[in-house]
């Protein structure tokens, strides 16, 4: 399930579309987060008020499933150019977190095949 969270935003349904949009691009890539609650911070942190540039954060936390407490953000001078740079930092942080896991399922079964080839106790 994908949540889209404005703050200090007018929320929009094309804004909004956009995000499930490009979020469900990494869902392809990786079916375990179908599972999982992706949340999706929308936030623009200098008010219209005050003067200045405003900055656009895009924040993405994975609640559920198997890459639950992955939480990245990223900034930037446009709402879109913050979601770009965020999905690539995601596919890169789900692409590391899947290797970690066959990287360690990998060493337990070779552990699992020398201790069936090299019994302890024979000699």
């Amino acid at each position: 399930m994908i949540r889209v969270v404005f703050k200090n935003l007018i929320k929009s349904e094309l804004v909004r579309e956009a995000v499930r949009q490009r979020v469900a691009s990494v869902i392809e890539k990786f079916p375990d987060l179908r599972r999982g609650l992706i949340q999706i911070t929308l936030e623009m942190k200098n008010s219209p008020v005050h003067p200045g540039p405003d900055v656009f954060t895009v924040a993405c936390h994975v609640h559920k499933g198997r890459y639950q407490g992955i939480r990245i953000e990223k900034s930037a001078a446009n709402l879109y150019a913050a979601l770009h740079d965020l999905i690539d930092h995601l596919l890169y942080k789900l692409n590391t977190a899947a290797d970690r896991v066959r990287v360690k399922e990998r060493a337990k079964a070779r552990r699992m095949l020398n201790l069936l080839a090299y019994p302890v106790g024979e000699n």
